[in-house]
């Protein structure tokens, strides 16, 4: 019997010898995050070697081991006792040995936003794939199609938020000879949002529509209340809920329209509100309620930090995440003596949702000029910027601005730096080295994580 996406499924959700043949792919120049000594070596050799912080060059960005592992398992902890299901969005990592940890930690599938992302899925083997998206590119309808018939153990499930939609995609489906129904979730909307029928009539006849269409299945309903709201504020929090709650009556207009009577999916839920999503909708009756957050993993000392259910409200009861993402930069020009140009820039780090802000230096110069803990300048000490008027005010291409550091932040010292919103910080790197502990004296590199972009 061929998979829907609400089913439970077996196994580990991807293909871990694709994953793990990662380890054997040959460093070079692709990679900015390595130095030249990688250059020839294959991921397991060059991580056999054993090197640390110290030995990789500047810009780089690297992840937290003990950070990514209690996200993780804060996430899952968090989910069970909610009671709803989680399919994070890859879109933010786009790492399959990320995704791999996430479904290994208990995740029902993975979410992804567009078809160049659902085929490197597939290329390793993911099983449950939600598209919070609609697919109406022929060529791409026609690939899907086949990979649906070649598989029956693939779960594929796609949004929709128009009567042509639907057309166009049962015209598409229809042309490829498609042999199993695709899955549609109609996805509803708000105004001044995104995508998504505007109004829970419409989304009803366009749920009708799906299943006229041969092609499809209604297979339930979903969409995205953070296009509603960008904070915690009273009147973001209500936004939302005044959006989860038309929602959950478009849930209860369509009961019974599920022709062979499986649990209807019902899916919402980003990085900063899915409190709320469960609050709305985890009792919803007969309900498959999948939540897609997906920037918890790597979590952030910017707007993630200040907005994720899990550092405000109720929600601190429950264990903060942690930021696992870190920048680092060295220090290559102090030409006034409240300005530093660091090596790291919009090429580098992200800069959408706030500046990258200065943490700790290693090798920077203490009130007596002398380094951290008596280290000389440029040394392996480490200071922190905390309580210091230091802060970062712009980022060019390739340097970023750094302001009353003072001799904290002499020329050749290096910065780590907390990063804001990290789905725009991996796209920039194509492996990012993983650290035993960025906060250490002297961190030690465990793993490299490849991305695709």
């Amino acid at each position: 019997m061929d998979q829907t996406f609400a089913s439970s499924g077996t196994g580990p959700g991807l293909d871990t010898r694709a994953v793990a043949a990662l380890a054997e792919e040959v460093l070079d120049w692709r990679f900015k995050a390595l130095p030249p000594a990688a250059a020839g070596l294959t991921v397991s050799q060059y991580l056999a070697t054993g090197p640390a912080l110290a030995d990789l060059g500047t810009p780089l960005l690297t992840l937290d081991a003990g950070a990514l592992d209690h996200n993780l398992r804060t996430m899952a902890r968090w989910c069970a006792d909610a009671g709803v299901a989680l399919a994070p969005h890859g879109k933010t990592t786009m790492a399959p040995a990320l995704w791999q940890a996430q479904l290994e930690a208990g995740s029902h599938g993975i979410t992804l936003a567009n078809l160049p992302q659902l085929r490197v899925a597939r290329a390793f083997g993911v099983r449950r794939l939600l598209l919070a998206n609609a697919l109406l590119d022929p060529a791409g309808l026609r690939w899907l199609a086949g990979e649906l018939a070649a598989d029956p153990d693939f779960a594929f499930a796609s949004w929709v938020d128009s009567v042509e939609s639907v057309r166009l995609m049962d015209r598409a489906l229809r042309a490829a000879g498609a042999e199993r129904p695709v899955e549609m979730l109609v996805e509803l909307g708000g105004p001044g949002g995104r995508t998504g029928a505007r109004t829970v009539d419409a989304a009803v006849e366009i749920a009708d529509a799906v299943r006229s269409a041969p092609t499809l299945r209604l297979a339930g309903i979903g969409g995205y209340e953070g296009a509603l709201a960008h904070d915690a504020s009273e009147g973001g929090l209500g936004a939302v809920r005044g959006y989860l709650r038309s929602l959950a009556d478009l849930h209860g207009r369509l009961a019974g329209r599920y022709a062979d009577g499986a649990a209807p999916v019902v899916t919402a839920g980003g990085s900063a509100y899915f409190d709320l999503v469960a609050e709305e909708l985890a009792a919803l009756p007969e309900a498959f309620v999948v939540l897609r957050s997906g920037a918890y993993i790597a979590h952030d000392d910017g707007f993630y930090r200040g907005i994720s259910p899990l550092g405000r409200g109720a929600g601190r009861e429950r264990g903060a995440l942690r930021a696992a993402l870190h920048g680092w930069a060295r220090v290559v020009s102090r030409p006034e003596p409240q300005l530093a140009l660091l090596d790291a820039g919009k090429r580098d780090l992200p800069f959408d949702e706030g500046l990258p802000e200065p943490q700790l230096v290693r090798g920077g110069a203490g009130p007596d000029g002398a380094g951290p803990d008596g280290a000389e300048p440029g040394g392996a000490g480490v200071a922190e910027f905390a309580g210091t008027a230091a802060r970062i005010t712009a980022l060019n291409d390739q340097h970023a601005f750094l302001r009353d550091a003072g001799d904290l932040a002499p020329v050749g010292a290096v910065l780590r730096l907390g990063i804001s919103h990290p789905c725009t910080a991996f796209d920039k790197w194509a492996l990012i080295p993983v650290l035993d502990d960025a906060s250490a004296a002297e961190p030690k590199v465990t793993g490299l994580v490849r991305t695709f972009f």
